[in-house]
């Protein structure tokens, strides 16, 4: 079915018909305009603030995180992750190009698969696409080098993310969504905004961790700019 039958169905079912094109034109200024709503003051940090307070904002939300300073040191930090939690060293990993070009092959005792995941796997390796110091967290476009699985079947879900792709607001983050992940004018179809593990209270306010998703969120940074480091 068509986006425009898909739609039709729902102004039908709403006893609505298409809008006057004065609305309609209102509407579309906005979707272009992209307004900025309240932007908090501490968003607006010098670099290596901002990524001090995502790695303190990740870390609130129970998630765990290793710096490394460059993207050759990713895999080894990965492996020591696995043993600390006592882990298998078995992943499935995205098969985003930058995780592609990462020395595997220094560490055998790694066994990596590509692709979505499927039931049954226990750790996913995804890739970051910027991170928020607002709340601590991860956007997650979804596509085919970053499948939308990895972050919502597996037990542990670890994600390699750069340092400069951490940003202060939301807004800056879809800023760089709009400016680099468009398709033909248009969004990814699936874009998760990740904070910490998945985790509810709803059973007697009970935190229970796991229970919609992982129920471990580990990110590797990678300090890619120096302004960063402090």
């Amino acid at each position: 079915m068509s986006r425009e039958a898909i739609l039709g169905a729902i102004r039908r079912g709403l006893r609505r018909s298409a809008l006057p094109e004065d609305e309609a034109m209102a509407l579309r200024a906005r979707l272009d305009a992209h307004p900025r709503h309240l932007i908090p003051a501490r968003t607006r940090q010098p670099r290596a603030a901002l990524v001090a307070q995502f790695i303190e904002r990740l870390e609130r939300e129970f998630a765990t995180c290793r710096r490394v300073p460059e993207l050759a040191l990713v895999p080894a930090a990965v492996a020591d992750y696995l043993a600390s939690q006592n882990l298998p060293p078995v992943l499935v990993m995205a098969p985003h190009p930058v995780l592609r070009a990462l020395p595997w092959s220094g560490h055998p005792m790694l066994q990596l698969h590509e692709g979505a995941a499927a039931a049954g796997d226990v750790v996913s390796l995804q890739h970051g696409f910027a991170g928020i110091a607002e709340t601590g967290t991860l956007m997650l476009p979804g596509g085919a080098a970053r499948p939308t699985t990895l972050n919502l079947l597996c037990e542990t879900e670890i994600v390699v993310l750069a340092a400069s792709r951490i940003v202060g607001p939301y807004e800056e983050a879809w800023d760089l969504l709009r400016a680099e992940e468009t398709a033909g004018g248009l969004l990814p179809r699936n874009v998760m905004l990740v904070t910490g593990p998945s985790r509810s209270a709803d059973i007697e306010s009970v935190l229970e961790l796991g229970a919609h998703g992982p129920r471990r969120l580990h990110v590797v940074l990678v300090d890619d700019e120096p302004a960063a480091r402090g």
